[in-house]
């Protein structure tokens, strides 16, 4: 191996390591903000969430529009169509904009709701499959939690969002810390 293509091989290892150690302590630094200001930190994220939707509403509405203008394929009530929902894509992006925190917090309980659903759905269908499953002790374990874990989302979605949160910034500080000390433990593979 050249000595420059050596040089290039340890570039291209600090590189890593840096993006490593830097994606880290964005993820300790993240998982901190949501461990120390759950509220506010959850509003922002939550806002930010919504302000995208409206924005993807708003160019879908557009696109509605345009494609029924400018779309030599469409027929009359297609194009009609196409208006109608162009529109009410617009509406709805308008709505959601001029109301960032309500569409927030609408959207914070539906992802409560579905997650909630979701994981009733997969203890039930572990329940299902208890039949065809190799260990049926870890199957009922998982299923009974899966559906406790669904109830208590859907039973009560404002506490799961919160817990859900508040669990995303423990992992992100966690996995940001191993991440960190990865990228100081890292050695060059010519070095091992």
């Amino acid at each position: 191996m050249s000595v420059t293509e050596e040089k290039q091989q340890h570039r291209a290892f600090d590189g890593l390591r840096t993006a490593l150690g830097v994606g880290g302590l964005i993820a300790v630094v993240l998982g901190a903000l949501i461990l120390f200001f759950p509220v506010k930190s959850g509003a922002v994220a939550m806002q930010i969430v919504a302000a995208v939707m409206a924005a993807y509403a708003l160019v879908a509405g557009v696109v509605y529009i345009g494609s029924s203008i400018f779309g030599r394929s469409l027929s009359g009530w297609g194009r009609v169509g196409h208006i109608v929902l162009g529109l009410l894509y617009i509406a709805g992006g308008i709505i959601m904009m001029v109301n960032l925190g309500a569409t927030a917090a609408v959207l914070a309980l539906f992802l409560s709701f579905t997650i909630g659903f979701l994981w009733l759905l997969e203890g039930v269908t572990a329940f299902t499959t208890l039949g065809q499953s190799q260990n049926k002790t870890w199957t009922v374990i998982y299923a009974i939690i899966s559906i406790i874990a669904g109830l208590a989302l859907v039973l009560s979605p404002l506490m799961g969002v919160v817990t859900l949160w508040l669990l995303l910034g423990i992992s992100m500080v966690v996995m940001g810390l191993v991440q960190v000390i990865r990228a100081f433990k890292l050695k060059p593979v010519d070095a091992i």
